[in-house]
């Protein structure tokens, strides 16, 4: 019972250092882009997101697979640590060479010499990124989230200031580039100061082979993702233009704040709590369990919140110029709102030790993606990207499938979890859109009263329907100020 209470304790803390971490950097990283939006044109916000699909695949390649093997063995050490370290500026030199070399060509591709200059100096990040990967796997296995919450911030602030200075002296596009490598130089830097792990001159072929064991699965499955992620970027920066790709990519951005936020602080504090009970499946079946009621009841309200003011929020964040992101918006609302479900799941398989599976899911959900993709280039970008969400919908029952058996938690005892929430963020956002067309005022006036009258709604909603994510979140509010009057 003390072992439980506290991993509780440790949970509990590392979600708020978390989602501190995260609140607080997306919330500078939000203002930071509102500004560039205002100094920045969509075709140049297009030019960094096609190159930024290189970087991202890329970085997976370099990062993804390693990380999580090392939070899931249960003996890391620093040999471990060290040779992960080494193997991944390896990794992200040999990437870096192949990312110079084919330059040339991605310019050729999408007939954009100013691409070529952008691409190289943007992959320079790979080699930060690599290192960054093993402090960020230490600070989740030893769930130290305060020193990355520390470093987090001083990255966004640096880099947040050094793109706005670029901007305002009219880099134009490398305003962004500066913005990215004073990121992560920055971040890497900091975590050195904050994190107690530092590199020693350790390495060892054979666990680097033991974990690549684990972690190539996961490696295939975070590239397949990755690439099917982007892939409606790339189509888009081909078939139509840079333009076109900068609103969506803006569409995208507001919805997946609200992801990265809740759901990414979520996914990094449950993997390794996960990992520490995977022999007990009746308490990790709990634990998965209450992860799901919670992330949906926090984040379907913001997003479903976010589509009812989405054309009103735009006009007055970013202007006029970029309404033409809103459909885009509103679609990738939808999209997100299955996100708690998909990340919760698939940190339940990973901390079970099955990559195997996981890796089994991508290809059949990626197949899946693949086929609607295909029919919907043919019909027009919003076509295109509506089909992703319907796609995005069917994949919570593929994610779900294999708990039913490992955990005993299948897609109808999910879906009585998720319902609750969805269906009552589902009414305020009906709500707060039909609120719109009555309230006074000009742009500002109306979305302010539409947020709190979208947060009155759901509150109370929340509350006299019982929720559980409601009665749960209460009790942790009253259990810590308990805590701080005893």
């Amino acid at each position: 019972m003390a072992a439980e209470t506290e991993m509780k304790k440790k949970i509990v803390k590392g979600l708020f250092w978390k989602i501190l971490e995260n609140g607080g950097a997306q919330g500078i990283q939000f203002v930071v882009a509102i500004l560039l939006a205002r100094l920045l044109s969509p075709a140049e916000y297009g030019l960094v997101g096609i190159v930024m699909i290189f970087i991202t695949i890329a970085n997976v390649i370099v990062q993804n697979g390693f990380s999580t093997a090392l939070i899931q063995k249960k003996d890391s050490d620093e040999t471990d640590f060290s040779s992960v370290f080494y193997f991944g500026l390896a990794a992200a030199a040999v990437m870096y060479g192949v990312l110079y070399a084919a330059a040339p060509a991605v310019g050729r591709f999408y007939n954009n010499g100013a691409l070529i200059p952008v691409l190289r100096a943007l992959g320079f990040v790979l080699f930060p990124g690599s290192v960054i990967s093993v402090q960020t796997a230490y600070v989740s296995r030893k769930m130290e989230f305060g020193g990355l919450f520390a470093s987090t911030m001083a990255a966004v602030i640096v880099s947040g200031a050094v793109s706005i200075a670029m901007a305002y002296r009219g880099f134009g596009a490398w305003a962004m580039v500066g913005q990215q490598i004073a990121y992560y130089l920055t971040l890497m830097v900091v975590l050195f100061l904050a994190v107690s792990w530092k590199p020693r001159l350790l390495f060892s072929f054979r666990r680097i082979r033991r974990l690549l064991a684990f972690g190539w699965k996961l490696l295939t499955a975070a590239l397949i993702d990755t690439l099917f992620s982007n892939l409606y970027g790339l189509i888009m920066g081909k078939i139509y233009n840079e333009e076109l790709l900068g609103a969506y990519n803006r569409g995208d951005q507001f919805p997946k704040l609200i992801v990265n936020n809740l759901g990414a602080a979520i996914q990094a504090v449950l993997l390794p709590a996960f990992s520490s009970r995977q022999e007990d499946m009746a308490q990790v079946r709990e634990m998965v369990r209450q992860a799901i009621r919670i992330s949906s009841f926090l984040v379907l309200p913001m997003l479903y919140g976010l589509l009812a003011v989405a054309d009103t929020l735009v006009l007055v964040l970013l202007g006029e110029k970029w309404l033409v992101c809103v459909p885009y918006l509103r679609i990738m609302c939808v999209a997100y709102s299955f996100w708690p479900v998909h990340i919760t799941n698939l940190q339940a398989i990973n901390a079970l030790g099955r990559s195997d599976v996981f890796l089994k899911l991508e290809i059949i959900k990626k197949t899946i993606s693949l086929l609607g993709l295909a029919v919907g280039v043919h019909f027009g970008p919003v076509i295109m990207v509506s089909i992703k969400a319907g796609i995005d919908f069917c994949c919570v029952f593929i994610n779900a499938w294999p708990n039913r058996q490992l955990l005993g938690y299948g897609i109808r005892s999910q879906w009585g979890d998720l319902l609750p929430p969805m269906l009552l963020s589902i009414a305020m956002c009906a709500a707060v859109r039909t609120l719109a067309s009555v309230l006074p005022g000009g742009a500002l006036l109306r979305l302010v009263l539409q947020i709190l009258a979208g947060a009155a709604i759901y509150t109370g909603g929340a509350a006299l329907f019982h929720m559980a994510g409601f009665r749960y979140l209460t009790g942790v509010v009253r259990e810590w100020k308990r805590s701080k009057t005893s």
